[in-house]
């Protein structure tokens, strides 16, 4: 039986967890903080109910497959509702505009607004569909780190590989693909802001990112019941039923390499756990840097130049008396995402008027709030931060700048009398309370035309029995993607671990 040293129980780290107790490992999960789920946490208040972190859920048969790994039904241990609109999208000149779970009705709705773009959504539908089946074929389940990963071109070179390969628009931006397809500026704004997944701009992402819309589009948008927290919760109570043993609050703060190999962590207080194997779901770039160093990390460094993503400012309103004509999920959006996105990815300031995403889960869940209120959580993208971002000072003005944009775009003109809780978290908060590097949201960005899309592999290269999992480790951020990293991980792992391993005797 191999020992395994998990560090970080967040969703990547529960995923692994799960995935490597059920194929038979003894599974030990460090976490710095008091609670498990990483940044699905939840804030409680007054009768308001807020989760923290995601709060859009796609994808579910990714943990479907995680559960499956010990032979249990997902729905033994998660409700999921099936949300429709997906989004609801207001604009500054009064447009509003609903993404419905059915792409006919989408189409339905684009062709409405922009007659000519019923068939352009099509025609964008048409190619994410096929980057997202390539993604699922070459991408996806498997460690990747770099174009060498996805598919052996020697071996496997054919008319059908080729026409993979040009599918993927390596010269192409997500931003320039929707521009081929779409006219009108309101649809590609929706369009483009499903890259925010990911943290980053559809200016400098690569078009093959676009998959994400087939991904959302083809598989729905789900709200678990209890909130996005439910899935960490749910996460625990298998690995716990597997044997999982968790460490909540006890900080590692180095690896033990010896001879290259991964070999124990070693926590604040100077204990060191000796283990087998170690899975790492610490923000990746971190990891090389702080808790091996050295020449590991001089390694990593001379590879391609890794950026982190955007960060965020959070609020989490809840009002005495909801606004009813916001939808689960909304988009309010920016005048000008080329404005939006220029101040925070080429200048690193945040936007002078900025895109709000903005939950309100008592349209699906009443119970979050207050009968008649609300608990709404208000994220808009802001630069990572830099030496001289101080949000203690800055916090002030850019609510403000917040909330004229909601009740100038949203039609929420009262919403600062309606307020009853407020909490915020800052790009600070979120560097301070996650590990994440620079306050990044979503880890590293996903920017370049050719090697945007990859992020640094599960399988560590720099060091031998080191995995990697979360957000900044491949396939990347969001839900689904940090739960199929720590999957990933685990089965790297296993396979790593039984390749000589002798045949089990029969009984």
């Amino acid at each position: 039986m191999t020992t395994v040293g998990i560090i970080g129980g967040g969703l990547g780290g529960l995923a692994a967890a799960c995935t490597l107790a059920a194929r038979g490992h003894r599974v030990t999960l460090f976490e710095k903080n008091p609670w498990l789920g990483g940044k699905a946490a939840v804030l409680e208040e007054q009768g308001f109910r807020f989760d923290m972190g995601p709060t859009i859920l796609t994808m579910p048969r990714v943990l479907e497959r995680i559960f499956a790994e010990a032979g249990r039904n997902l729905s033994d241990y998660l409700t999921l509702v099936r949300l429709d609109p997906q989004w609801r999208c207001f604009y500054d000149d009064g447009t509003v505009l609903d993404l419905r779970d059915d792409p006919v009705r989408s189409r339905e709705a684009i062709g409405a607004l922009s007659p000519r773009d019923g068939q352009g959504f099509d025609d964008f539908m048409a190619v994410a569909r096929r980057l997202a089946s390539v993604s699922d074929r070459f991408f996806f389940w498997k460690s990747v780190e770099d174009l060498r990963d996805t598919m052996d071109l020697k071996a496997n070179m054919s008319l059908a590989t080729l026409s993979d390969v040009l599918s993927l628009r390596m010269h192409r931006t997500v931003a320039g693909q929707i521009k081929r397809n779409i006219a009108d500026p309101r649809v590609r704004q929706m369009l483009e802001h499903f890259i925010q997944y990911v943290g980053s701009s559809p200016l400098g992402a690569p078009a093959v990112l676009c998959g994400i819309a087939q991904m959302q589009l083809g598989e729905g948008v789900w709200y678990p019941m209890g909130g996005t927290r439910a899935v960490p919760v749910a996460l625990t109570r298998l690995a716990e039923e597997l044997g999982v043993e968790f460490r909540p609050g006890v900080d590692v703060t180095r690896i033990h390499t010896e001879d290259g190999r991964a070999k124990a962590v070693v926590t604040s207080h100077g204990d060191r756990f000796a283990f087998d194997r170690i899975v790492s779901n610490m923000d990746s770039v971190r990891t090389y840097r702080e808790l091996i160093g050295g020449s590991v990390w001089e390694a990593f460094q001379r590879g391609r130049k890794r950026e982190a993503a955007c960060s965020g400012v959070v609020l989490y309103l809840g009002l005495r008396k909801a606004y009813d004509h916001l939808a689960h999920h909304n988009f309010v959006f920016s005048r000008s995402p080329e404005e939006e996105f220029g101040a925070i990815y080429d200048q690193g300031e945040p936007a002078p008027d900025p895109t709000a995403y903005v939950a309100a889960p008592a349209r699906t869940e009443p119970g979050v709030a207050p009968e008649g209120g609300e608990a709404l959580y208000v994220l808009v993208h802001t630069p990572y931060l830099r030496d001289r971002h101080d949000w203690s000072r800055m916090l002030p003005a850019y609510r403000r700048t917040i909330l004229d944009k909601l009740r100038r775009t949203a039609g929420m003109d009262d919403i600062e009398e309606r307020i009853v809780v407020e909490r915020t978290l800052t790009p600070q908060d979120i560097h301070d309370r996650y590990r994440v590097l620079n306050g990044a949201i979503y880890g590293l960005a996903s920017h370049g035309r050719v090697l945007g899309a990859f992020k640094p592999g599960n399988r560590s290269r720099q060091v031998r029995g080191l995995y990697l999992a979360g957000g900044s480790a491949h396939p990347g951020p969001g839900m689904p993607m940090a739960l199929m990293s720590g999957w990933i991980a685990a089965d790297a792992l296993h396979k790593d671990a039984t390749a000589n391993a002798p045949p089990v005797a029969a009984q």
